[in-house]
């Protein structure tokens, strides 16, 4: 499958998540697969030691580990992930990411 397909021409066919999205020396790269006003679920990559400083959203969001292997802050508590392990962020509750090998994970965030 290519890896420039949009998310329309994902319907109905039989996708690979992890092979939907490439590692990028020193950086995170991510890709929409749904975009509503209702949720969204994306996904990244992360290069070793890239990570998404503290932060709050507004929403409930589900981290699902694809590849690898990321430390996963919540309000203070520290979670290490690895592939087919997931956690959930809080609304409002600040969170944070490090790589601490190169990972890939599915982000499901859940707008209501």
């Amino acid at each position: 499958m290519d890896k420039k397909e949009t998310s329309k021409q994902l319907i109905a066919k039989c996708s690979n998540l992890e092979s939907l999205i490439d590692y990028q020396e020193g950086s995170v790269v991510s890709r929409a697969i749904i975009d509503k006003k209702t949720g969204s679920i994306t996904l990244f990559a992360f290069d070793e030691n890239q990570g998404l400083s503290e932060h709050t959203a507004p929403y409930d969001a589900m981290v699902y580990v694809l590849d690898g292997e990321v430390d996963v802050a919540i309000s203070g508590k520290l979670l290490r992930l690895t592939k087919g392990e997931m956690t959930i962020l809080p609304a409002n509750i600040p969170h944070a990411l490090s790589a601490k090998t190169r990972f890939k994970m599915l982000l499901s965030m859940v707008k209501s």
